[in-house]
């Protein structure tokens, strides 16, 4: 299910049922001359309709703007970045938004400077802006030391539980996990991630422009391949499979 399609009557049965809604988010950067410019975003929303094909979710609108940096390239190579506190304040009323009005099972999803689960700033403003919310949100609507009330005795027997747990309504999640990243490879704009962003958006390489740069991270593009790509798909659609619930 797409957000954007839905209409205010389908509202209900999602928050009763507490079907996952599923944010994409990623980045405008520069992917060296061969991969475009919202492959980040792309390789969200792509896994993401792979996994919808197996499991209902709500996929929302994705957030296409982020915390890329300069670190690759200027704004002269298309790059656009938003200042870590602009963003992190825009995701936190996006969350708002959706947390006061019932939804209460969202998912971050995020493919951009995760190798190895390593927090960056765009990670860090999503999860900060998550349990900023939270807070406010408890104290607002269930008053001060809410926590400390006696209804919240069995806080920790269920921590793992997100209708009991209110810190695990909104979760942060990588696209490629550090164990999918082990079992296939991670790279940025080279071999690795021109191969997932061909096999969920062909048109969106062009490996014969290769030759327009020499920068040392697309040197391995080369070697991008359909077959990898896919694995890499299906290795991260399994995975989600059981982290979004």
């Amino acid at each position: 299910m797409r957000l954007e399609y839905l209409m205010s009557g389908d509202l209900p049965r999602i928050k009763e049922k507490k079907i996952p809604i599923v944010i994409p988010i990623g980045t405008i950067e520069y992917h060296g001359p061969h991969c475009a410019l919202g492959c980040d975003t792309l390789v969200c929303q792509g896994v993401l309709e792979k996994l919808e094909a197996k499991k209902e979710i709500v996929i929302a609108p994705p957030v296409w703007y982020g915390v890329a940096s300069y670190a690759v390239g200027g704004p002269e190579n298309g790059t656009v970045h938003i200042d870590v506190d602009v963003f992190e304040q825009y995701v936190y009323n996006i969350l708002k938004s959706m947390l006061y009005g019932g939804f209460k099972n969202i998912y971050l999803l995020i493919h951009h400077q995760y190798e190895e689960g390593t927090l960056m700033p765009m990670t860090l403003a999503c999860m900060k802006a998550a349990k900023k919310l939270t807070m406010e949100y408890l104290e607002d609507t269930q008053g001060q030391g809410w926590w400390g009330s006696n209804r919240m005795a069995g806080y920790y027997d269920n921590l793992t539980d997100p209708s009991e747990n209110p810190f695990n309504w909104i979760k942060t999640l990588p696209v490629m996990a550090p164990s999918v990243q082990h079992a296939t490879g991670y790279d940025h704009a080279g071999k690795f991630e021109s191969s997932i962003l061909r096999a969920l958006y062909p048109s969106a390489v062009k490996i014969e422009r290769l030759p327009e740069s020499d920068a040392w991270f697309i040197q391995s593009a080369g070697e991008s391949s359909l077959e990898l790509g896919l694995r890499m798909v299906n290795l991260s659609v399994e995975d989600l499979m059981e982290r979004i619930k």
